[in-house]
């Protein structure tokens, strides 16, 4: 069989066809650097320089340890936190220090929550019975225990007489909401009747237990024991209430 050579027609058109699809991926392939698109920086400070911060790439400066803003959810188009510093955000919770010369955890009633006051005599037998009362005066639940500090003073402020002596008792935790009380007995001689050397306080200085700082109660109840026979005045252990 012969071979019969294509028309010269022919040929032109498939050569025409040829060039235009090498011309076609020529373009698609790009023959220069200035044909391809440059990053484009996205707006706003939060942003990064360059790139896109969901593509995975590292934001310049979180390499070197530089600071990345508290909140930067508009670095990312889904609002979430990019940050990776170990900088705690402005959102993060933290445990705030407890104050001076106080724990964490403590629930002792402190001087500056509490009132003193001193109830009814409950005389007896030549006895003065007072309950020496103090109440929880803050917003807070808080404790007391054991024994409060006591000493009777002049209007100088002078101490008259020794310091109240501690009865025997089993110290327990009393616990004061808000506007509770507890109380002690204080109890001495009648002076009268004991013969004592007496005079008249013009205040009663009461410290909670552990405490440093008084709170000062004016005593209007007379006479107390302060030096001879039977010049002891006694305090009892804290319990709930306001007196017997």
């Amino acid at each position: 069989m012969a071979y019969t050579f294509p028309s010269r027609h022919r040929t032109l058109a498939l050569a025409s066809a040829g060039a235009l699809t090498v011309l076609g991926l020529l373009s698609a392939c790009g023959t220069g650097s200035d044909t391809v698109s440059s990053p484009q920086k996205v707006p706003g400070a939060a942003a990064p320089a360059t790139g896109d911060a969901t593509n995975g790439d590292t934001p310049p400066g979180a390499a070197s340890g530089a600071s990345t803003p508290a909140d930067d959810s508009a670095a990312r188009p889904d609002g979430s936190s990019g940050s990776t510093g170990s900088a705690p955000s402005a959102h993060s919770s933290g445990t705030r220090a407890a104050p001076q010369g106080t724990s964490a955890g403590s629930t002792r009633c402190h001087t500056s929550e509490l009132r003193a006051t001193v109830g009814r005599n409950d005389p007896g037998a030549g006895q003065e019975n007072f309950p020496l009362v103090l109440t929880n005066v803050s917003s807070r639940t808080c404790t007391v225990r054991g024994y409060p500090g006591a000493a009777f003073v002049d209007a100088s402020g002078k101490q008259l007489g020794p310091d109240p002596k501690r009865s025997p008792g089993s110290p327990s935790t009393v616990t004061l909401q808000p506007h509770e009380s507890a109380w002690a007995g204080l109890t001495f001689a009648n002076p009268e009747v004991s013969e004592a050397r007496a005079a008249t306080p013009a205040t009663l200085v009461v410290t909670p237990p552990d405490e440093r700082d008084p709170l000062r109660v004016r005593w209007t109840a007379g006479p107390v024991p302060v030096g001879g026979n039977a010049s002891s005045v006694y305090v009892t252990v804290l319990r709930p209430g306001t007196g017997p």
